[in-house]
């Protein structure tokens, strides 16, 4: 008697932090690191020709960054060139500090500048679709795709803006 009381004891003491089946709690944070959004496009356009509008993220509390690199991804199939034209551009690293918060509007201005330019370039004009990701600060600034990827600190965020090139040279 004394065996099959210790057996029935040690069988219900399994795994008491176990949930009950058909329960499911999700974890506290899911998806990349960082979660990132569009603020409100700007009333008056960059100069530049096109405007980023301001970017905002909110990150796993676990898995913070100090600084990170924005990076620029945009079509390029309505480019004329006989040869395959880059479809990323990477900025600097930028200071991304606490949880949450807004990347610096210098820093989106001087995306939006250095985007413009490069459209310029391609001698691209109208609606461009980009996507913004953010990516470890410790990513090559010529990273391919794949580099890019496997740095990513966010999902790709999309959005289709307004070129207007100052200077047409096309």
């Amino acid at each position: 008697m004394i065996s099959a009381g210790t057996l029935f004891f040690l069988a219900g003491c399994g795994n008491q932090n176990q949930q009950p089946t058909g329960i499911h709690i999700p974890p506290k944070w899911q998806g990349a690191p960082y979660h990132i959004a569009f603020g409100p496009v700007p009333a008056k356009p960059n100069p530049a020709g096109l405007t980023i509008p301001p970017i905002t993220y909110q990150a796993n509390p676990d898995m913070l960054e100090t600084r990170a690199d924005l990076v620029i991804q945009f079509d390029t199939s309505s480019v004329k060139r006989d040869y395959q034209v880059p479809n990323l551009m990477t900025m600097a690293p930028t200071d991304i500090p606490g949880a949450q918060g807004t990347l610096s509007a210098d820093y989106v201005d001087l995306a939006s500048k250095e985007l413009a330019n490069m459209l310029g370039t391609y001698c691209m004009k109208g609606k461009v679709k980009i996507s913004v990701a953010l990516v470890k600060s410790s990513i090559q600034l010529t990273a391919t795709e794949d580099e890019v990827n496997s740095h990513r600190l966010s999902d790709w965020l999309p959005i289709e803006l307004v070129f207007k090139n100052p200077h047409p040279k096309c």
